[in-house]
């Protein structure tokens, strides 16, 4: 558990932020200048707060209060940047080996061949950062983190600088490494789409306080923490892939409801995690018919938020989780729509992005 409060002031910003990070990936998201990298820089000691404590499992790393600052490597954690910051001079394997000279000896290490497996690097060993891709760079740069024998992993906005092609090359290597190493992790990102495939928890950040924090289900789903609002408010549901069928589409099984998606490259029986946006799902009060779109999900309604505009946002309790609807207050007057009601979810197959399935 990483527990973090720090205040500063800068000439024209400050900070004031409170969380706690439990085990898993801790995404700190918010969009840009709302100080989420001051925050991470302040817990790898590469800010010093004017007040703060900073602990992790229970050890001390920063209290201004009893003048306790652990220097940077003193931390054990390992940063990865929103660039590589791979050493020119070094090819992959020497950046690697520099990760681990600075591992204590005694700390619990990972395996140098599991972590070149595991991050698909093993054919860029012997290449010089110069002959590599951007997302190149940046998998030989978590391994890098990995081998220091970090106790918790810092990435500040590691995909910001690639474009679509290579964020989605990384973002698999990035969910192995939520899965299958049991080192926690404070992931910075402005991306919607990004810290729904990723974070088992989200602190939001604007204007440098934390605004709201806790499981990724439940932050992600309110339009009022989101930076652009409801625009990006959508629910996460959690799927089985069941099997794929001969015309391109994947059969997914969420709480017992067939799904259908674009084909999703995972074999049958893995399980995945579904972000489906709000203003692409339609409500209906009985079951539709004749309809092109195959996922229909029935429900109850949970609750029916207004805002200022002419839109509102429906929240459904439906056997695969919960559904956030982005409808017009004329819909939902004319549905009759308030808790309690019994209503059909309808979501298109090809309205799930890939980047959108993880």
């Amino acid at each position: 558990m990483l527990e973090v409060s720090v205040q500063h002031r800068f000439s024209d910003f400050s900070i004031n932020a409170d969380f706690k990070a439990p085990h898993g990936v801790t995404a700190l998201f918010g969009r840009s200048g709302s100080g989420k990298t001051s925050i991470v820089n302040a817990v790898a000691g590469l800010l010093m707060p004017d007040e703060g404590r900073i602990s992790l499992d229970d050890d001390l790393l920063l209290d201004t209060s009893r003048k306790i600052r652990l220097r940077p490597h003193r931390r054990r954690l390992g940063y990865i940047f929103q660039e590589g910051r791979l050493f020119p001079h070094l090819s992959a394997r020497g950046n690697l080996a520099y990760g681990s000279y600075f591992a204590p000896r005694n700390a619990p290490r990972e395996n140098f061949d599991r972590v070149v497996e595991m991050l698909g690097i093993g054919q860029l060993l012997d290449r010089k950062p110069g002959a590599l891709s951007g997302g190149e760079k940046q998998r030989v740069a978590i391994g890098r983190a990995l081998l220091s024998a970090p106790r918790m992993i810092l990435a500040d906005e590691p995909l910001a600088a690639l474009d679509e092609a290579r964020k989605a090359e990384i973002l698999p290597y990035l969910e192995r490494l939520r899965d299958e190493v049991s080192i926690p992790i404070l992931y910075v990102s402005h991306s919607v789409s990004e810290v729904a495939r990723l974070a088992t928890s989200v602190v939001a950040i604007e204007n440098g306080k934390v605004t709201s924090h806790g499981p990724a289900v439940d932050v992600l789903g309110d339009p009022a923490v989101l930076p652009a609002g409801a625009r990006e408010a959508g629910a996460l549901l959690t799927a089985r892939v069941e099997t794929h069928h001969e015309d391109g589409i994947s059969e997914l099984n969420a709480g017992g409801i067939p799904l259908f998606l674009p084909r999703v490259p995972r074999n049958p029986g893995s399980e995945i995690r579904i972000r489906v946006a709000a203003h692409d799902v339609i409500i209906s009060r009985n079951r539709p018919e004749g309809l092109s779109a195959l996922n229909i999900l029935p429900g109850i309604v949970q609750e029916v938020r207004s805002g200022d505009g002419p839109g509102v946002m429906i929240a459904l309790d439906t056997k695969a989780g919960r559904i956030l609807a982005r409808i017009t207050r004329r819909s939902a007057q004319t549905l009759e729509l308030s808790p309690g009601v019994h209503v059909h979810a309808v979501i298109k197959t090809v309205s799930v992005a890939p980047h959108d399935v993880g």
